[in-house]
């Protein structure tokens, strides 16, 4: 079993992508396939910068249980006012900033549900988790 922790820092975009280079490097080595490397990083990847941008700070988890890969996400504040505006493709909140950093088009959560076989969001105004689980086939994992 595989379990790792990773701090996001808000309004960082030069260190955003950390977890998911670690994610895959990790993947790589356990000899994940291509497809399921692409998702799963793709999905991460989406979620730090979410995280970068919306919040004030949170964290990531990546865990290898059995047949499944699990990311948790975890941020503090100001949380999703709306889940399903949030989940409408475009729709975004994003400031200035991270539109100047070429972010914001609003897919990041569309994109995280696209990309995993399952995803549970739960929000407040305290900040949000959410999980994305993805589902290894005899394909993806070669060990």
């Amino acid at each position: 079993m595989v379990k790792k922790e990773y701090q996001i820092i808000a309004n960082n975009f030069e260190l955003a992508g950390r977890a998911s280079s670690d994610i895959k490097k990790t993947l790589k080595a356990l000899e994940y396939s291509k497809a399921m490397i692409k998702r799963i990083c793709a999905a991460s990847y989406e979620s730090e910068i979410n995280v970068v941008i919306h919040s004030v700070g949170g964290y990531m988890t990546f865990e290898i249980i059995n047949d499944y890969v699990e990311l948790n996400i975890y941020d503090d504040g100001p949380g999703i006012f709306d889940i399903q505006l949030a989940m409408t493709e475009g729709y975004s909140t994003a400031n200035r900033i991270a539109n100047t950093n070429g972010f914001g088009a609003g897919m990041g959560l569309t994109n995280m549900k696209r990309l995993s076989d399952v995803m549970e969001i739960n929000s407040d105004q305290f900040g949000t988790h959410i999980r994305l689980i993805f589902v290894v086939g005899d394909l993806d994992a070669l060990s």
